[in-house]
């Protein structure tokens, strides 16, 4: 019997982020799932290495990258009506749960309980790490479009710099210290010499 599941994950690149924005740049929800779990991993490292913390970088990186998978199904939902009150966030959450099921069913059942783990992290602290890696990505986002003299992003660039600066997180405050300037420089001042 046939599996669909990694089919469905192929389509990732067909979804759409930032719908409601003039892009210079098209993101797909591939690319920024795989720059969140680059992003996550990074922020994991920081709080072993640097803040004594001991969390499992790998597991992370790859919760991260399935962490929008079910906007396959979903749709990106544009963050102003996402974010429109409680009970939309709430129903919206109740619908990415039946999305991340429908998806584990395509799956051999031998296989399952998984992926069922992956979508069902309720692990706080391995949350916050990836809620922040996916804020920072799309913080990434801002600054190259504005980079790009796109001036529709400088909003979103402010409002998700506060969102991230309010989550209080240090890992990710040492990142944006020490690695988003580097978003602000031309390919010959970042390439290796």
């Amino acid at each position: 019997m046939s599996s669909h599941f990694y089919s469905m994950l192929s389509r990732m690149k067909y979804i759409e982020r930032w719908a409601l924005m003039r892009n210079t740049q098209k993101e797909n929800l591939s690319e920024h799932s795989l720059e969140t779990a680059f992003i996550a991993h990074a922020l994991a490292v920081i709080k072993n290495r640097r803040l004594g913390g001991n969390v499992n970088a790998e597991r992370v990186a790859l919760i991260a990258m399935f962490h929008d998978t079910t906007e396959i199904l979903t749709g990106d939902l544009p963050t102003p009506i996402k974010y429109y009150s409680d009970d939309i966030r709430n129903v919206y959450k109740k619908i990415e749960t039946v999305a991340g099921t429908q998806l584990t069913e395509l799956l051999p059942e031998d296989l399952r309980e998984d992926f069922i783990n992956i979508y069902n992290c309720n692990d706080e602290e391995i949350n916050k790490i990836i809620k922040a890696a996916d804020k920072i990505s799309a913080l990434i986002k801002c600054v190259c479009e504005k980079n790009a003299g796109n001036n529709e992003f400088l909003a979103a660039e402010k409002a998700t710099r506060a969102s991230i600066e309010g989550m209080r997180l240090p890992e990710a405050d040492i990142f944006l210290a020490e690695f988003m300037e580097s978003f602000t420089q031309p390919l010959d001042s970042i390439t290796l010499k």
